[in-house]
């Protein structure tokens, strides 16, 4: 089982290598701190808002709906607190 910030990151990153963006990349175009970025990347943050989510998935150029729509984020998959 894992958190959803751990789901998040491993769905950030799968889309990253597909459409071969970097993490600067997105710090650049959402405005988020590259240690933030870093963070939330590595699942070293207790809790991400929507906010920098969905700035997060728009700069990886997917609609929210693609983003959540894989197996990671199923509820067996998840734990939720």
């Amino acid at each position: 089982m894992m958190t959803l910030n751990e789901a998040f990151a491993i769905r950030a990153k799968e889309i990253m290598k597909e459409k071969k963006i970097t993490q600067y990349r997105i710090s650049q175009e959402t405005s988020i701190y590259p240690s933030t970025m870093n963070y939330i990347l590595h699942s070293k943050t207790k809790a991400s808002n929507f906010k920098t989510m969905a700035l997060i998935i728009r700069s990886l150029g997917v609609s929210i709906a693609e983003f959540f729509d894989s197996p990671v984020f199923d509820f067996e998959n998840l734990e939720i607190e």
